[in-house]
């Protein structure tokens, strides 16, 4: 979402670097460039002017002038200033008597039951028992995706077909409590507008459950607007946090950088793409180290962790060390790699301008690459996966028809499969001492 900013600001930054010294001047051309790259990135014209102003001002005074080296010292209170404005990191509150209830509210379209799924995973992974509940009655199959998505969770939903939402969060919240569930979902329908009606029912549920938690869906992709409507919901219900998702789309990205200054309300997470394992606590330094395309390396271990199964990963890197790695481990291999997220979004969280090299590479086309070559390897028997070898031309025809792909495509595969094996067999032979620690 950061790409053009950070190549913006990335430009400013290495003019800034090539000066041994610092004018007035200097600071001034590289502050309206930062106010113009800010600007194109949809962010608060308030914001901007009072950031740039702040930025200014440290930077044509004493820490900068004696510095040994001025550009890095400037950028290095833009990220102080741009942490700054992104705000405080506040927890999800989860005190007070069980179970607790998290309301989520917001308009249509800004992807609030798949958030509310997120969510309910996320909190199970840290050892609450939670009920996710369907108080939309009005988008036809609202209930039946959150149902979908909590038997692929294996979280039970709560729902009442012709109850009034109000009603229904009530008694969704006794069933919790007899239960024994910890914590409460609830998903409440998309308002198409700011419509009084629909307030009004927001209003009667947050009066029925009194929950800890309100927070807003919002579409990062909005841009400005996205403050608008933070404002016009904390007008009608409390709202203690937002959660901006579609973050790895393509829109500008301001609203994440306008939205806490100008509402007051803190941001507590963060959704990208469509998979259940796409929300991040928000953290105002990480956002901004990518945004300085400084990467993210903190986030990207946690994806790590949070995709990697450790024995597997260790039996995986001995079968490769002994030579004895099969098609079947490098495609488990690829399925791993992918539940980490997209080729763009894994280099734009690398530092040393990884994100600028993904654009050189296309992403898109790694992409391709890596679904092709899982379509083949889908497409082989189990004994053409362990023992490839026997792939003969009747063979290969037959897993190009079945993949989608053409033949070349198949022999390509195999052949640096095979270009592999011979290179860690001959690493294992010439007693390289630095592989087996790299992979210990």
């Amino acid at each position: 979402m950061f790409e053009n900013l950070t190549g913006r600001l990335n430009e400013v930054f290495k003019e800034l670097r090539r000066r041994g010294k610092l004018s007035e001047a200097d600071v001034d051309s590289a502050m309206r460039e930062v106010r113009l790259a800010l600007l194109e990135a949809d962010v608060n014209y308030g914001v901007v002017k009072d950031f740039t102003s702040r930025v200014r001002a440290r930077a044509i005074g004493h820490e900068v002038s004696k510095a040994l080296n001025p550009g890095q010292q400037v950028i290095r209170i833009v990220n102080d200033e741009l942490v700054a404005t992104l705000g405080e990191p506040e927890p999800l509150n989860l005190s007070g008597p069980r179970p607790r209830t998290i309301m989520l509210v917001g308009l249509q379209g800004s992807g609030k039951t798949t958030t509310a799924a997120k969510l309910a995973r996320l909190l199970r992974s840290q050892g609450e028992r939670v009920l996710l509940v369907a108080a939309d009655p009005y988008r036809p199959a609202a209930a039946r995706q959150l149902e979908l998505l909590g038997e692929q969770l294996d979280i039970p939903v709560y729902f009442e077909a012709n109850v009034p939402p109000p009603q229904l969060s009530g008694q969704a919240l006794d069933s919790a409590r007899k239960g024994g569930h910890t914590v409460v979902v609830l998903d409440t329908a998309g308002r198409s507008q700011l419509d009084e009606d629909m307030m009004e029912e927001l209003r009667g549920i947050e009066t029925k459950v009194h929950p800890t938690e309100v927070l807003l869906i919002v579409d990062a992709m909005t841009g400005q607007e996205a403050v608008n409507i933070a404002q016009g919901f904390r007008d009608v219900v409390p709202l203690t946090g937002l959660i901006l998702t579609k973050m790895d789309g393509d829109a500008r990205g301001g609203a994440a950088i306008s939205i806490r200054t100008v509402t007051g309300v803190p941001i507590k997470f963060l959704g990208t793409g469509e998979a259940l394992e796409g929300l991040e606590i928000y953290d105002p330094a990480r956002i901004t180290s990518r945004i300085l395309g400084m990467g993210d390396i903190l986030g990207l271990i946690e994806k790590a962790e949070a995709s990697y199964d450790e024995q597997t990963a260790r039996e995986q890197a001995e079968k490769m060390i002994s030579g004895e790695f099969t098609l079947q481990d490098f495609s488990d291999q690829i399925s791993q790699v992918r539940k980490m997220g997209s080729f763009s979004q894994l280099l734009d969280m690398m530092p040393g301008g990884m994100g600028q090299i993904s654009r050189q590479i296309s992403p898109q086309d790694a992409e391709k690459q890596l679904g092709m070559t899982e379509a083949i390897i889908s497409s082989m028997t189990l004994q053409e996966r362990y023992r490839p070898e026997i792939l003969n031309a009747s063979r290969r025809r037959r897993i190009a028809s079945g993949s989608g792909t053409q033949v070349r495509d198949v022999n390509r595969l195999v052949k640096q499969f095979r270009e592999a094996k011979k290179m860690f067999k001959t690493l294992k032979k010439s007693g390289s001492r630095g592989l087996p620690r790299l992979f210990g």
